[in-house]
């Protein structure tokens, strides 16, 4: 059987002691995540951070850092590789429609989103926002980009 694990893409976006978060649609779930998505073929990493996040949330933002590499195994038996990126925003488009399934974009305080009861998309989404207050951070050249 063959195994194919989905490479991912987050950013955590800080601007006035609040995050970057959607509202998004999972199943009948209503849940929050950070602006993320699925890596295109042919796609850096880097384009795949940064038009995630203006898709899903309007917002134009440039990456600052790597914050982490996640490996997360869904309770539906997906594994999901998750490359999260710390980004600042540089100009917000809200004429743009944002993607199907994203409701909302917000931002919101640290404390909000990692109450008791808060509902993350996933484990994972808790995780980048401790591992971002933790100071936590990588130089982005830890990745490398190769085209043939």
């Amino acid at each position: 059987m063959l195994w194919l694990p989905h490479a991912s893409v987050a950013t955590v976006v800080l601007r006035d002691d609040h995050f970057l978060m959607v509202e998004e649609r999972d199943g009948d779930r209503v849940v929050f995540n950070q602006p993320a998505g699925h890596l295109d073929a042919g796609e850096s990493l880097f384009d795949a951070a940064v038009r995630e996040t203006l898709e899903e949330t309007g917002w134009q933002v440039t990456l600052t850092d790597l914050l982490g590499v996640y490996h997360y195994e869904a309770p539906n038996g997906v594994t999901y590789i998750r490359h999260c990126f710390v980004a600042q925003p540089l100009a917000h488009f809200p004429e743009r429609p944002l993607d199907t399934p994203i409701i909302a974009m917000h931002w919101l305080p640290a404390d909000t989103i990692l109450a008791p009861g808060f509902p993350a998309r996933s484990p994972i989404v808790l995780r980048c926002l401790r591992d971002y207050l933790a100071g936590r951070r990588y130089p982005l050249g830890v990745i490398q980009h190769e085209q043939q």
